[in-house]
């Protein structure tokens, strides 16, 4: 079995080690933008499943775009996580999580990215966005700042499947996801997918279907998010009134697994369930433990001796 200092998957933690020579932490943040499928030019409700936070419910916020106000919420940051710092200094990944962080002009993003990467102990900057949010200057100001310190772009596909993506409100189809991954791989930036497992009226096959896509299209990491039910979503209303089956734990495992096994050795595997904020979880609950859900999954790979790559190549 391949083994990536312990573990049977390239996990994240493991690729920043490789890179920076030492552990590496995330700062959540917020660029203090919206999303074309919430301010109307889209949609008004954004996507079901996405809470009032934008997917970004644990981000600290930010009201500007000032030298000032940037570095004031990237400290509030590292106050969060400093605890786990055994001498309270460490290196970090910004990572601008909440709603849409490439959705407004260059003239604002350029100060804000900037600002950010010029903090010494930010290593990388890590950028969640619409694939329909990829103008040219954008791209451009992205392969500047990538020349400077790395820069990662997250892009939330969650699942290849039309009919899927238009029950979930995603508002682009695959064709544009497929020209955004060009353009960014063409400015030299690594892509990280995000992929929910789970979604309504999606069999197991089905999600395999967008795991094998990904792996063929040679993405640089993938995000493996469980569907989580969260209070105030649109999401939340379908399932109370016209409730839906969830997986139950044994059914994830099994499934991230598959997903393991199909992924090429060079993929960085990111997340592999994800953690919605307690407070507003309706469904599954199981999910709020993420260490019962991590060890588990250790624990079933070992024992089914499964490995990252293992069923790579295929047809």
């Amino acid at each position: 079995m391949k083994d990536w200092n312990g573990k049977p998957y390239y996990s994240l933690d493991f690729y920043l080690k490789e890179q920076f020579g030492q552990k590496v932490y995330k700062l959540s943040l917020d660029g203090g933008m919206t999303c074309p499928n919430r301010d109307g030019t889209l949609g008004t409700g954004g996507c079901i499943f996405c809470s009032a936070g934008g997917s970004g419910d644990f981000a600290v916020p930010v009201s500007g775009c000032s030298r000032e106000l940037i570095a004031a919420q990237i400290q509030a940051a590292r106050e969060k996580v400093k605890r786990k710092l055994p001498d309270g200094q460490g290196k970090y990944i910004a990572y601008f999580q909440a709603y849409t962080n490439t959705y407004a002009p260059v003239s604002y993003l350029e100060p804000l990215f900037r600002h950010t990467i010029s903090q010494p102990d930010i290593a990388a900057l890590s950028i969640g966005t619409r694939p329909d949010c990829l103008p040219d200057q954008v791209l451009q100001l992205l392969s500047a700042l990538n020349r400077e310190k790395p820069v990662w772009v997250e892009l939330g596909l969650q699942t290849i499947h039309e009919d899927t993506a238009s029950f979930i409100r995603r508002g682009y189809k695959l064709p544009c996801f497929e020209k955004a991954f060009r353009d960014l791989r063409k400015a030299g930036i690594s892509v990280i997918v995000h992929v929910i497992l789970g979604l309504p009226g999606e069999t197991r096959e089905i999600m395999l279907e967008t795991v094998k896509y990904l792996a063929r299209l040679g993405i640089q990491g993938i995000k493996l998010q469980l569907l989580h039910v969260l209070k105030e979503t649109d999401l939340a209303e379908i399932y109370e009134n016209q409730p839906f089956p969830v997986m139950d734990l044994e059914e994830y495992l099994d499934l991230v697994i598959d997903c393991i096994a199909l992924l090429p050795p060079d993929v960085v595997i990111h997340r592999i369930t994800g953690d919605g904020p307690k407070q507003l979880l309706i469904a599954p609950y199981w999910s709020a433990n993420k260490r019962l859900v991590l060890n588990s999954l250790t624990r079933r790979l070992k024992e089914r001796g499964t490995f990252q790559g293992e069923l790579w190549p295929y047809d």
